[in-house]
């Protein structure tokens, strides 16, 4: 398993979502109330590239008449079927034996935790005085 950087905390806030390319698969990121999902941007059932569905809950009932929404901002509607899928697990709602999107582990990591890379640039001290920007050499 390797690890990519996608973009800094600030890119995802919540409320947001982005797609990335890793290893030639597109991946649908989104940040729901801080909580962060990524899915394969493809759904299973038409092709649609799922990062434009509408994030939702999912709508139960005891009865004819009594209707309600749960479990709110936990899942994603296909922009073309209307599929749903929870986004903590890709698993679909409308067809859940057989179908699912592709779900993978996403975090947020503070910038000590990253993996330093085998080249380092040349580094000269850089100072502000009053106002200028001063570069030793």
């Amino acid at each position: 398993m390797s690890r990519h950087v996608v973009c800094s905390a600030d890119e995802l806030p919540p409320g947001a979502r982005r797609t990335a390319f890793i290893d030639g698969r597109e991946i649908a990121l989104f940040n729901v109330d801080g909580r962060l999902h990524a899915l394969l941007n493809r759904c299973p059932h038409g092709g649609a590239r799922i990062c434009t569905g509408v994030i939702t809950g999912i709508a139960q009932s005891s009865g004819p008449g009594d209707y309600r929404l749960e479990r709110n901002g936990e899942f994603l509607r296909c922009p073309w079927h209307g599929w749903e899928f929870e986004l903590a697990t890709g698993q679909s709602w409308c067809d859940p034996r057989t179908t699912r999107l592709r779900n993978y582990d996403v975090k947020r990591e503070t910038g000590g935790n990253l993996v330093k890379g085998p080249y380092v640039a040349e580094r000269y001290p850089v100072a502000i005085e009053n106002d200028y920007i001063i570069i030793e050499l």
